[in-house]
């Protein structure tokens, strides 16, 4: 190790933050035992209903605090209610949210409609003040304070996608690793410059479906082939059949948990807190997958994407149950 490289890892482990995230921040409402049709002009009864931290980053963010990473958070919510409660709900999980930007004016905080089906589920988003999150309103020095950093929602920043790439190599060059999650595109285009920032990230997530968007690729394999030439460990989130690990022409799978399902909401996000938090720790991909299954499974337990994270040491109880997996490691 250079003298150089010594002074980087010191410098590195004295940051404040093991992780900053850059995101939008909303409320998910929940409705279940909706109708799979829902027809027009009828009052639909649903058979319960959920109001929780919601929006990609928030969650991952949240869970991952309360796996006992420490978070910094930035992102732009409205002056309206919704907004304070996300706001409270993410700081009560541990987050650093002194960061986060209130802006008055008609744009309110997003909202998140999930409506439940026996088979399926509609999301209706009305973005808000994620639309409108801008490159000046990052403190870059709050954000490089850190020794990772991840951004997820890549589509819905809109205002932000002009300069991610600055954003993401100002992370770089300040020592940091970088993770990618970049979610639905309600456009359905799948590119929007992604392609161009990929040389940026060290692990992208992805699921199987968004994978396939991305790459016009007939097979996971090929698929996470594809992505890795751009440089990127390649991590695809699978359900219930766990999550596949792609670098360097090694593929590791690790199979998913069996647990009795309430609620999917979130556990994509939870799968990423559960990587993260192992990776910076050094662990091997191998624990890094072990333990994003075990967190995306566990994300499922309760309704909504953090309520099973909120009690603090259920999540150690359920690591303790499924011990196992780890051991395999």
């Amino acid at each position: 190790m250079t003298d150089r490289h010594k002074r980087q890892v010191l410098t590195t482990s004295m940051r404040r933050f093991d992780v900053t995230v850059v995101g939008e921040l909303n409320l998910d409402l929940i409705l279940y035992g909706l109708p799979e049709q829902l027809s027009p002009e009828r009052e639909l009864l649903a058979t319960g209903s959920c109001l929780t931290l919601g929006s990609s980053s928030a969650i991952f963010a949240h869970n991952l605090s309360r796996l006992g990473s420490r978070v910094g958070f930035i992102s732009r919510i409205g002056s309206d209610p919704f907004g304070e409660i996300a706001l409270s709900r993410l700081a009560e999980g541990g987050v650093d949210v002194s960061k986060v930007r209130k802006v008055e004016g008609p744009t309110n905080t997003g909202l998140t409609v999930i409506l439940h089906h026996e088979a399926s589920r509609n999301i209706l988003t009305y973005p808000g003040t994620m639309f409108e999150m801008c490159f000046e309103d990052l403190d870059l020095d709050y954000l490089k304070d850190s020794k990772h950093f991840h951004l997820s929602s890549f589509f819905l920043h809109r205002a932000l996608k002009p300069r991610v790439a600055e954003l993401l190599a100002t992370m770089k060059s300040a020592g940091l690793s970088i993770s990618l999650d970049i979610n639905d595109d309600p456009d359905d285009s799948w590119d929007s410059g992604l392609w161009d920032i990929l040389r940026h990230v060290d692990i992208f997530f992805l699921n199987e479906r968004e994978l396939g968007k991305v790459t016009g690729a007939s097979s996971v394999r090929e698929g996470m082939e594809r992505i890795a030439k751009e440089g990127p460990q390649v991590v695809v989130k699978q359900g219930a059949k766990g999550g596949t690990y792609y670098h360097q022409g090694r593929e590791i799978l690790r199979p998913g948990l069996p647990v009795s399902v309430v609620d999917h909401v979130g556990a994509g996000d939870s799968f990423d807190a559960g990587f993260v938090h192992q990776y910076r720790r050094g662990s091997p991909p191998e624990l890094c997958l072990e333990f994003a299954n075990l967190a995306g499974a566990f994300s499922t337990t309760c309704a909504g994407g953090t309520e099973a994270f909120r009690p603090p040491l259920h999540f150690d109880d359920f690591v303790e149950k499924h011990r196992q997996i780890l051991a395999t490691s």
